[in-house]
């Protein structure tokens, strides 16, 4: 849809009720249902749950401003469960990038001899070498 006739349109439904706005809705579905050539895949899990129980609501005769009230609450908790799912993301590529970054072999010294292992994975320098025949306690 161009930018031109969807700005009219927007113009044109600001003007409405909510009750005459959902009419409108309705309208666009049917349309969306019997002419659509794909489905809008831009709408995110939350955004389908939010629309899935506002048709809910209109469908039990609930009153458009109560609708209204409720997507407005459930906007609200969106916000915050796409800033929990955003953190939580964060959080496990910071763990995946940590883990990756242990496990690669480290680069040649300049020259060409291996680095020496962690410290923690070295013997202390007292302890004798362990026998061939194995330690017997």
């Amino acid at each position: 849809m161009n930018q031109f006739l969807r700005d009219r349109i927007l113009r044109k439904l600001d003007t409405l009720s909510d009750e005459r706005a959902y009419q409108v809705l309705d309208y666009v579905e049917f349309l969306e249902s019997k002419y659509a050539e794909r489905q809008n895949p831009s709408a995110n899990v939350f955004q389908r749950f939010a629309e899935t129980v506002e048709d809910k609501l209109r469908a039990g005769r609930v009153s458009a401003a109560t609708i209204s009230e409720t997507m407005s609450l459930m906007n609200k908790a969106m916000g915050v469960l796409s800033g929990v799912a955003a953190a939580g993301k964060s959080v496990a590529n910071d763990i995946v990038g940590a883990a990756s970054s242990l496990t690669t072999p480290s680069a040649p010294l300049p020259d060409g001899t291996a680095p020496a292992p962690p410290a923690d994975s070295q013997r202390p320098p007292d302890a004798s070498p362990p026998s061939a025949a194995g330690e017997a306690r």
